[in-house]
C-alpha cells in the first residue's frame, strides 16, 4: 500500500513536469485551453454585468438621497421666503392703514421711500487735509449737497460739493468734532431703536474706528450690535448701516458713555456707490 502511494505520487510528478515542459515556451494555446479560457471569460462577463448594475443602482440611490435632501432644503428656504414675504406684505398693509387713520399727508407717506442713484467712483484726493471722493454724478443727475452716500456694505459719507457732471463726497472717516462743518451722525442700534441712541462725531485713523458718544448709561447697546443712522437731524436718512459696536466704556466726564464702532464700508475698495435721494421734506 505504501509503495502504491509512492508510485502514484511519482507518476503525478512526472505528468506535472511533462505538462509544464509542454506548455512553457508556447505562444499558441490548444483548443481545450482556448475553450476553457473562453468559458471562464464568458462566465466572468455574465457575472460582472449584473454586479456592476447592482453597484450602479446603489450609487444612484445614494445620489438620489443627496438630491432629495437638497430639494428639502430648497423647499424650506422657499417656504421661509414665502412666510417672510407674507409677513412683510401684512406689515406694509397695516402701516398704510395706520397712515390713513392718522391722516398722514402724501409728503409724510413718501418721507422714507428713498431712491438710490448708482454712481462710479472716478477719483479720490490724496491731500491729507482734504481726503475726499469724486463720483460721476452731478447736478444734471439730481445730486445736491448734503445727500448721503452709501455702498451695499454701509455708509460712506456726505456729498459736499456738486458740479454739473461730478460731485465731491466727504467720507465719514474725515469726521472731526472741531471742523467748521461740524457734521455729526445721529445713530441708533438696529432692533433697539427705542432703547438706544448716540452721536458719531469722530474717526480714529490709528484704530480705524468711529467714536460714538453721548450714550446713556442705561442704553441697551451691546458689543456686536449693528449701528444704523437714526434719521434725527435731517442730515443722514434713517436706517443706513454704519458699522458694528466693538467696545463700550465710560465717557470723558463719566456722565455718559461712549463706544467704538467699526465701519461697515470698505473705503480702500470703493468702486460703485449709491447716492440716497430723499423726498423733499419742504415740499407741499
Amino acid at each position: 500500500m505504501r509503495n502504491k502511494r509512492l508510485f502514484i505520487l511519482m507518476i503525478g510528478l512526472i505528468v506535472f513536469i511533462a505538462v509544464m515542459g509542454f506548455t512553457l515556451g508556447r505562444t499558441r494555446l490548444t483548443w481545450p485551453e482556448k475553450f476553457l479560457n473562453d468559458a471562464v471569460g464568458t462566465v466572468q462577463g455574465a457575472l460582472y454585468r449584473p454586479v456592476g448594475a447592482v453597484v450602479d443602482f446603489f450609487g444612484d440611490l445614494g445620489r438620489l438621497s443627496d438630491v432629495y435632501k437638497e430639494n428639502q432644503q430648497l423647499r424650506q428656504t422657499v417656504a421661509q421666503y414665502a412666510q417672510d414675504q407674507a409677513t412683510y406684505n401684512f406689515i406694509e398693509a397695516e402701516n398704510e392703514r395706520l397712515k390713513e387713520e392718522l391722516n398722514f399727508t402724501e409728503r409724510q407717506k413718501q418721507l422714507y421711500k428713498y431712491r438710490y442713484l448708482i454712481a462710479q467712483v472716478v477719483g479720490s484726493s490724496s491731500n491729507p487735509l482734504d481726503r475726499t471722493i469724486k463720483i460721476n454724478l452731478g447736478a444734471r443727475d439730481g445730486i445736491k449737497p448734503q445727500m448721503a452716500v452709501t455702498t451695499t456694505d454701509g455708509l460712506v459719507g456726505l456729498v459736499s460739493r456738486v458740479s454739473e457732471f461730478t460731485s465731491t463726497v466727504e467720507p465719514i472717516t474725515e469726521l472731526d468734532p472741531e471742523s467748521p462743518q461740524g457734521v455729526q451722525i445721529a445713530a441708533t442700534i438696529f432692533g433697539k431703536e427705542k432703547d438706544s441712541f448716540g452721536i458719531i462725531d469722530s474717526y480714529d485713523a490709528k484704530s480705524g474706528m468711529l467714536q460714538m458718544v453721548k450714550i446713556d448709561e442705561n442704553d441697551k447697546m451691546a458689543v456686536g450690535d449693528k449701528v444704523i443712522t437714526s434719521g434725527l437731524g435731517n442730515v443722514f436718512p434713517r436706517g443706513i448701516v454704519i458699522g458694528t459696536v466693538v467696545n463700550r466704556q465710560d465717557g470723558d466726564f463719566g456722565l455718559t458713555q461712549k463706544a467704538m464702532v467699526e465701519p461697515a464700508a470698505k473705503f480702500d475698495h470703493l468702486q460703485e456707490v449709491f447716492v440716497v435721494a430723499v423726498p423733499d421734506v419742504n415740499g407741499p
